[in-house]
């Protein structure tokens, strides 16, 4: 009998877990940029201790092993901002992106109070574009990161529906 995927609040003990997994799962971002010195790459272990104590972050547990993460915080305008989604490399492409997103949605809707959800990817990312539209982001902008990377900022407000249907 197979194990289920459970996602619940991140705790202290599971950074080490996150940080490892973040590295893992950002590879494949950095190989389609050609960039390795990505954000979620460069990243200290010490910096992902700080945002699992302050901001609101999820995982994704298969067992005791932590398979996906995401986090958000929200901002003094109220815009609930969702980064670092992740999900295993074996685990992607079954659903879990997007019950890690609905987690992220629902705990800065209820926790955090945020009036609308604001999220970026680069600009290349096709799976994460087609998860986040799906989920009923729109596209309101572009921006530079600080690694270089041209990244596509798209919003969606709180009250809006879930997830969109397309035909």
């Amino acid at each position: 009998m197979g194990m289920s995927v459970t996602i619940s609040a991140a705790t202290a003990q599971d950074v080490e877990q996150i940080f490892r997994l973040q590295y893992l799962c950002f590879q494949s971002e950095a190989e389609l940029y050609g960039n390795y010195r990505i954000d979620p790459l460069v990243q200290s272990l010490d910096s992902v201790r700080e945002e699992v104590g302050t901001d609101l972050v999820f995982v994704a547990r298969l067992g005791d092993e932590v398979v996906g993460s995401v986090r958000g915080f929200t901002d003094a305008d109220g815009t609930g901002r969702i980064g670092k989604l992740c999900v295993h490399p074996r685990l992607r492409n079954h659903g879990l992106g997007t019950r890690l997103l609905r987690a992220a949605e629902a705990g800065l809707t209820d926790g955090r109070s945020a009036t609308r959800f604001r999220l970026h990817t680069g600009e290349r990312s096709e799976g994460n574009l087609r998860l986040y539209r799906k989920a009923g982001y729109a596209r309101v902008g572009n921006a530079t990161g600080g690694d270089g990377v041209r990244m596509v900022l798209l919003e969606k407000d709180a009250d809006a529906p879930a997830y969109a249907t397309s035909a």
